[in-house]
């Protein structure tokens, strides 16, 4: 039997022979710089001022380490020295196992394959909703082991209650944040000049973190977790590095389309002259309905309409880097709760339509899934013209067609 060699060192002390015990596997030896870094300096750029938040990128660097074993050779983390290293507030997770981690559902029939094992985990009550009022300090910014954004752990300075929220890009601790879902604050109400200034609202409330509806965040900030509606918590945009730019408002669009009916119709061009006798009932009932909503262009690509009264939080999903990680070997994606995934020509004929025969064909049969669904360019079961009526321009689709390379 072979035993484990051990590395000696001499120690220049007393001239014997030490084990390396103190020699650590992952041991940083490079500094990626990530794919999209933003540096101001060397763009010609001025820097964006620390209360508002852009999509800036590459405040988060990437880490390679010396390949002391296989596992590290490919391996790639973000370098995020100022997350927390303790435990989360215990009373803000629940713990997740059982059934659920097999993807498997109340009854106890998979419904996700490939799922299961993993690490021990409790999941994170995050407060998507936003809607305690109020200033809120964050303490410190944690690791979420159920998403790939970071959660920030935020303490109501009135109420004195404790809560998670999705981080933004840049977010330290310290940092204070508000929540303006109840409605703005009477100082902003109720200025000196006794006019309410949209432009002072934004420069005093849209700042990075705070939870502002749509309708008072200026056009072009980037936001993130997005409500659907008024009455909806945040659902969209709410992964590490995702935002959505706000393109346009229905208000202001529907009072340049008003101006210019009536400057058609040989009218005054000016706002403060606006008769809404020259418009039908339904040219009203059309424009009212339009300035309800103000225009989102998300991620993927997908433009499309959102209630002005739902809310967002002004910036960028934090750990942006989060796309160019490298877990380095398959173990550690079984860490995360991932089985492997085989090949259908590689089963027997009794566990799917693509297995047995000789060699690795499939027999000439187009592709399908286990249960016979066909799976070449994805395999539609929404109705035809069922669209969404939000949607303005659909995100871009590949339909199993290859890419054409540059």
């Amino acid at each position: 039997m072979l035993q484990p060699r051990i590395a000696l060192r001499a120690c220049t002390g007393c001239k014997r022979g030490l084990p390396l015990l103190s020699r650590t596997y992952a041991t940083a030896v490079e500094v990626v710089a990530p794919a999209q870094a933003y540096n101001p300096v060397i763009s010609g750029e001025k820097p964006i001022p620390p209360d508002r938040l852009y999509p800036v990128f590459g405040e988060s660097e990437l880490q390679r380490y010396k390949p002391r074993t296989p596992g590290i050779r490919h391996l790639i983390r973000t370098k995020s020295e100022h997350l927390w290293r303790g435990r989360p507030v215990y009373a803000l997770t629940i713990p997740k196992k059982g059934q659920s981690k097999g993807g498997r559902n109340h009854t106890g029939r998979v419904v996700v394959r490939h799922r299961g094992g993993g690490h021990k985990r409790r999941l994170r009550r995050v407060d998507f909703a936003r809607d305690e009022p109020g200033k809120s300090i964050v303490e410190r910014i944690e690791h979420d082991p159920g998403r790939s954004a970071h959660i920030a752990l935020i303490r109501n300075l009135d109420t004195d209650k404790v809560s998670y929220i999705v981080a933004a890009e840049g977010m330290r601790a310290g940092d204070v944040v508000q929540s303006y879902r109840s409605g703005l604050t009477e100082d902003l109400l109720n200025p000196e000049g006794g006019e309410l200034d949209r432009g002072l609202v934004a420069s005093r409330t849209a700042h990075r973190g705070n939870c502002l509806p749509l309708g008072l965040i200026p056009v072009g900030t980037p936001v993130f977790n997005i409500a659907p509606d008024k009455n909806s918590i945040g659902k969209m945009c709410r992964s590490a590095g995702t935002y959505g730019i706000l393109l346009a408002k229905g208000e202001d669009e529907v009072q340049k389309e008003m101006l210019k009916f009536i400057g058609e119709q040989g009218g005054s061009s000016d706002a403060s002259e606006l008769q809404l006798s020259v418009f039908s009932a339904e040219q009203l009932a059309r424009y009212e309905k339009a300035a309800k909503f103000v225009t989102v262009k998300l991620n993927s690509g997908e433009i499309r309409h959102v209630d002005k009264d739902a809310v967002a939080t002004i910036g960028v999903a934090s750990n942006a880097n989060h796309k160019d990680e490298q877990l380095g070997k398959a173990g550690r994606k079984r860490w995360l709760g991932f089985r492997p995934t085989v090949r259908g020509v590689a089963m027997n004929a009794v566990d799917h339509p693509h297995g047995g025969g000789r060699g690795k064909g499939k027999g000439n049969r187009d592709p399908v899934s286990p249960w016979g669904i066909p799976t070449k360019s994805g395999y539609r079961t929404k109705r035809k013209g069922t669209m969404n009526p939000l949607i303005i321009e659909g995100r871009p689709r590949n339909q199993g067609k290859r890419r054409n390379k540059k």
